[in-house]
């Protein structure tokens, strides 16, 4: 596999060092990380208390040169609308920073690397 998107608890996972994740994201030659992953992890380290060690993890994770920052543009909110409109067809609530996630992932045709269950149903999202 040479490319994944992955979503904001799988960094979490990783940095706990679940087996699983981090031999997936070895095996990867790039990881993809939004904007809006950043974003909720700031959030949250504000919240824990220990924001300048988290800050500093986040840093060398985001200095890898195998990890690619994906930020959200015009496209990306063309891909918001479809994904948000398509969710509502089907009478499905997903959380907003999680369609802004999956617009990034069709419009960069990444698969996303997440444990959260309901991206299964984004329709045409491909998952890990």
């Amino acid at each position: 596999m040479r490319r994944l998107l992955i979503d904001t608890n799988i960094y979490s996972y990783a940095l706990k060092g679940d087996n699983d994740v981090v031999d997936v994201l070895r095996r990867v030659e790039e990881i993809g990380f939004s904007v809006i992953s950043i974003g909720e992890l700031l959030s949250g380290f504000k919240r824990a208390g220990k924001e300048e060690k988290n800050r500093l993890e986040l840093g060398k994770f985001l200095d890898s040169p195998r990890v690619v920052i994906y930020s959200v543009n015009e496209h990306t909110a063309e891909c918001y609308a479809e994904v948000l409109n398509n969710l509502r067809k089907i009478g499905r609530p997903v959380p907003t920073n999680d369609i802004w996630i999956a617009a990034i992932a069709f419009q960069h045709g990444l698969k996303l690397f997440t444990k959260d269950a309901h991206f299964k149903d984004i329709p045409g999202l491909f998952l890990l």
